[in-house]
Parts: structure tokens; C-alpha cells; sequence
């Protein structure tokens, strides 16, 4: 038993091909852990089709500013019997690009009974289906698992909710923030006296994403043993409740109600970041050792004798005499100073950069963290690339995000078959909506 079907895809055969290479992913998903899936799949080679509203699109693409204004925009006036004109947006969304390379883009509309036979027909021929709806939505076009595993026993079906397919929430839609709150993680992110924040990225919705893709990968490596497909059912709370790790058992073994701690650490003294002259450095000292290397360092080798820092447990019953300790001195030099004064030391220890900083550090530009693809109407575009190598494979950024439906006709005719005048009928039912890009 083989775990890849064969289909054409985007790799350049003369290149490694993808872990994923052969697999066809259909991609009803749209903002970002669906999206963030996906992508990776499509990282690894997977041929993702990802299915859009025939007008608007994915919610993100118009999630803005900033956006990537185009060099030339897109052609309005290439329309005729079979194709529409091309809605018109203000540029390609940030957001949007973030998470949807890799992808082929078509403009289904699953409401009409044509677009449902259209899902239904890529469904059949589909290794992966990736979807996001609230739970019961897609079962009313008929596209549940229950009526897609008929036609592709052999399909893995991963549905992402905000709570799940059962229980007395699970018809409510999900929402990263909302998660936050709910699950735990709100509660102990900011600052000791201050009000609960939300993570400055939707971790929440990555997170699950990250799930879903591995569920996925096991699935089909699953598949290989019992040629049968699957359902997955993975949701925003359960991934946010599991990522609470030992914050979470510290609750279940021991009772022990968790709260904010900024960036100091609960059972560990000094770990937190400390201000510099210009700027915040963060620093630790989790045993006896590099503690004695940190006062060495900040010359203060005096503490190490001192009765109150002699332990991790002292250092933690007394953290607020020694952090303005290590605030004084550190507060005396740059960061720059400070990073000097502590490389070879041992310490767990670095600034605190800002996103133009993060981009430049050394250590991503030498891993050519950033890459660049050219995209057909916004010229070339950063983005950050695949965050695994392969020895003996290819993950790589293949093909841009798509512009809305730009693989349409080429998906119906070359995946599913297609004739001119099954085009033409699937058109005219309103099931699917083809524009022209002239590319």
C-alpha cells in the first residue's frame, strides 16, 4: 500500500521534489489556521486547490493597509460569455500573502447546486480536504464528511472549528482573541498588576493550524495501512487548553491557580528582561552556575556569597532586591554593551528587537529566513519562507498567493476533465466563475 497518489503539480521535476509531492489538497479554508495549514502542505509539495467566493474571496484579501500595491493592476476589461470581470482590490493584502502561497485559486460558488457537484467532483479526486466552517454548514450543500467519504473513501477530512464538532459550543464560530480569553491564555499573558493582553500574533489560530497539519500527515501515513481516509476534527479551545502544558498541570496536579508574570518567570530568578541604557535585554539564570557567571559578568561577584541569592529558591523568595540589582547595572551600559559584556558567558541571553531588528538578525539572514518570488501584477514580494529543511527534499516557495480564481478553468479542464461545454454549463449555472488574467 502507497501512501501518494500521483497528480500533477507545480515542482520543477528537475528539482527534489516535495515530501508532499503527489498529493492533492482541497483547501475550503479562509483567514488564517485554515490558511496556515494549507500552506505548509503546499510548502512540502502538495498541490493545494483552494476554493474562494466567486466575488469576494478570502476575508483577508481585503484585510488592510498595508497592502502590496501592483506595478500594473490586473486587467478589468478581459470579459466575455465565459469569463467575468475581475473584482478590483486595493492591492494584494499583506495578510493574505502571509498565508496562501503555494496555492492554486478557484471561485466556486458552493451554494448553487452546480458548484456543489463541482467540490463534489474535486473531492472524489482529492487525497486532503481542509475546511473551516461552523459545524453542520457544509452537511446543508451536502459536503460533510458523511457524504464525501462515500464518493473518496480514501479522503482525509480536517475540519477546524473554534470549539469543536460536539458539545454546547460547538455552533459557535471561533475566533483567535475570543479563544484567548476563553482558554486560559489571556488570563496569564501581561504584566503582574496589570489587566489580561492578547499575544501580539494570533498564536491561537497558528497553533491549530500547526495541529491540523501534523493530524494530517499521521492520517495519511495512517491511510498507507488502511487505505481509508478520515475524519479530524480539531478546534481552536482544545489546541489553546493543550498548549497551556505546565501551566495547565500545575492547575490539575496541584490545584495550583496560575497568573501574570510579564516576562519573569513564576519558579526561576533572575529570567526575565531588564532595560537598557537604549533599549531591553532579556536574560536567565536557571542554576547556581550561570547565576555566579552573571554576577562575574555585571561585576558584582559579591552576590554570589550573598545569603539572600545563594539559591534558586532564595533568588526567587527575594526577586525584587536582586532584579533592581541587575536593573541598576544594566541599566548603566547599551544593549549593545550589555550583549558584549555577555557573549561567552554561557547566559541564556538576548535583545529584545523590534521586526526590522528581527529581520536583520544574523542568524536569519544566514539561514535565508527571507525570500523573495515574483508575483504577476505586485512584482516581487517578501515573505517569510518554509521554517523546516529537508535533507533529501524540497520544501520551498513554489508559486505566489494566487490572484482571486486565477486557476479556475485551468483546474476544471485539466483536474476534473473538463469540456468547453461542461465550462460553459458550469459557468452559466452560476456554480463557478472564471476570470481572465491574461497570464
Amino acid at each position: 500500500m502507497t501512501l501518494l497518489r500521483t497528480h500533477s503539480t507545480d515542482v520543477n521535476q528537475k528539482q527534489k521534489q516535495g515530501p508532499l509531492s503527489g498529493i492533492r489538497v482541497l483547501d475550503m479554508t479562509r483567514v488564517l489556521a485554515g490558511p496556515y495549514c494549507t500552506m505548509l502542505l503546499g510548502d512540502m509539495g502538495a498541490e493545494v486547490i483552494k476554493v474562494e467566493h466567486p466575488t469576494r474571496g478570502d476575508d483577508t484579501r481585503f484585510w488592510g493597509p498595508p497592502f502590496k500595491s501592483y506595478k500594473h493592476k490586473p486587467p478589468t476589461n478581459i470579459s466575455s460569455k465565459l469569463y467575468s470581470t475581475p473584482p478590483e482590490f486595493p492591492g494584494e493584502s499583506a495578510y493574505y500573502l502571509c498565508v496562501n502561497r503555494n496555492k492554486k485559486s478557484i471561485t466556486i460558488d458552493m451554494k448553487q447546486k452546480q458548484g456543489q457537484e463541482i467540490l463534489r467532483e474535486l473531492a472524489a479526486k482529492a487525497d486532503v480536504l481542509v475546511e473551516n466552517f461552523v459545524p453542520g454548514k457544509l452537511a446543508e450543500y451536502g459536503l460533510a464528511y458523511k457524504d464525501l467519504c462515500k464518493v473518496n473513501p480514501r479522503l482525509v477530512y480536517a475540519s477546524i472549528t473554534g470549539y469543536g464538532s460536539t458539545g454546547p459550543y460547538s455552533k459557535r464560530p471561533g475566533y483567535d482573541v475570543i479563544i484567548e480569553a476563553e482558554a486560559g491564555l489571556m488570563h496569564i499573558t501581561g504584566e503582574r498588576d496589570g489587566p489580561p493582553v492578547k499575544v501580539g500574533v494570533a498564536v491561537t489560530d497558528i497553533m491549530t493550524g500547526l495541529y491540523t497539519h501534523g493530524a494530517i500527515m499521521a492520517a495519511l501515513i495512517s491511510r498507507a495501512t488502511t487505505n481509508r481516509g478520515q475524519h479530524i476534527d480539531a478546534s481552536l479551545i482544545q489546541t489553546q487548553a493543550s498548549i497551556l502544558a505546565n501551566i495547565g498541570s500545575n492547575y490539575l496536579i496541584g490545584g495550583q491557580e496560575a497568573s501574570r508574570w510579564g516576562t519573569k518567570h513564576p519558579s526561576i530568578a533572575p529570567y526575565e528582561v531588564f532595560a537598557t541604557k537604549d533599549g531591553s535585554i532579556c536574560v536567565g539564570a536557571g542554576n547556581n552556575s550561570q547565576f555566579a557567571s552573571l554576577c562575574r559578568r555585571i561585576n558584582r561577584p559579591d552576590l554570589q556569597k550573598d545569603p539572600r541569592f545563594q539559591t534558586n529558591t532564595d533568588r526567587v523568595a527575594n526577586r525584587i532586591e536582586l532584579v533592581s540589582i541587575i536593573n541598576q547595572c544594566l541599566g548603566q551600559i547599551t544593549t549593545k554593551e550589555a550583549l558584549l559584556m555577555l557573549e561567552g558567558s554561557g547566559l541564556p541571553f538576548g535583545p529584545v528587537n523590534n521586526i526590522k531588528q528581527t529581520f536583520e538578525h544574523p542568524q536569519l539572514l544566514s539561514r535565508n529566513a527571507v525570500q523573495e518570488i515574483n508575483h504577476p501584477f505586485a512584482g516581487r514580494i517578501k515573505m517569510v519562507g518554509p521554517a523546516v529543511e529537508y535533507s533529501d527534499s524540497s520544501v520551498a516557495i513554489r508559486t505566489p498567493p494566487p490572484m482571486l480564481g486565477q486557476h479556475t478553468e485551468d483546474v476544471l479542464r485539466n483536474v476534473l476533465g473538463y469540456s468547453d461545454t461542461q465550462l460553459e454549463k458550469a459557468v452559466r449555472d452560476g456554480g463557478a466563475t472564471l476570470y481572465n488574467y491574461g497570464i
